[in-house]
């Protein structure tokens, strides 16, 4: 039986990470695999990583992270933004990786039919502190300051050509509930993005001023809205199984040198979904 497999930040540029993905394998040349972002911050190592895991798993599925969307003067490609986005959907076409903009691929291998859906859908900064609930963004973000947040996203995530981060994150939310919404009422799904789409997973932050950056309440409900028959997703670097309303959330990251080597399992690059 074919298995579902997935992945996220692998960050594979720091060192340490890189040697980690050769424990990348399938069970079964017939398995797929899922990678929830994050690989890389230049363009050339996203794409060579991508391409070594699709010469192994029979179909992989990718969603950008902030680090993919990241603008930084070592990647030699100095695109932002949606332009920048868009620039690797076209290289993972090239080699034969699914992202957001393609038709969505249906798991066979379940009880019903499963539409794997890779969502990009950033954040827009309304997961909030208690303390930040009401107030402006400006002051949000100084609350977060203050307890030493930011994200570097705010350095190097460029939206253009919208206005905001907030805009671009209002964008994709509206085409992709468009696709969302299309996919047959007798398929569940398997909904994999980089953000989480529900804020339970980001209760164990260490700073809670850091949701700001993870995710957007307009999501809350997608997982029972669009028959979820689990949620992947990275971002966090907190790996673990949760669940909500009954459905399965999957943060599947690998995360930092400095993270996976304080665990006692250590570094854990490849999980089973399906």
């Amino acid at each position: 039986m074919p298995h579902l497999h997935a992945t996220s930040d692998l960050h594979v540029t720091h060192t340490g990470n890189a040697p980690l993905i050769d424990e990348i394998r399938p069970g079964s040349p017939e398995d797929w695999l899922l990678v929830a972002g994050d690989v890389a911050e230049r363009t050339d190592a996203v794409i060579a990583t991508l391409t070594t895991l699709k010469e192994r798993f029979a179909e992989v599925v990718w969603v950008p992270g902030n680090h993919e969307l990241w603008t930084v003067p070592r990647d030699g490609n100095e695109l932002r933004g949606e332009a920048r986005y868009r620039h690797l959907v076209e290289r993972c076409r090239e080699i034969g990786v699914h992202t957001p903009e393609d038709e969505y691929l249906v798991w066979p291998h379940a009880d019903r039919p499963l539409t794997i859906a890779p969502l990009f859908l950033l954040y827009d900064y309304s997961w909030r502190t208690p303390q930040a609930e009401d107030v402006s963004l400006e002051e949000a973000l100084d609350q977060a300051r203050e307890a030493g947040v930011v994200c570097t996203d705010e350095f190097y995530l460029h939206p253009e050509p919208f206005p905001s981060r907030q805009d671009w994150c209002a964008h994709r939310l509206k085409t992709t509930e468009q696709r969302l919404d299309a996919i047959p009422a007798d398929h569940g799904t398997v909904l994999m993005s980089h953000w989480p789409l529900h804020r339970h997973p980001t209760d164990p932050l260490h700073w809670p001023e850091f949701a700001l950056w993870c995710g957007t309440t307009r999501t809350e409900d997608w997982h029972l809205r669009y028959r979820a028959e689990v949620a992947v997703f990275g971002h966090l670097h907190i790996p673990r199984t949760t669940w909500a309303d009954g459905v399965r959330f999957e943060e599947v990251s690998l995360g930092y040198p400095r993270e996976w080597r304080k665990r006692k399992r250590g570094p854990v690059p490849l999980r089973r979904i399906l």
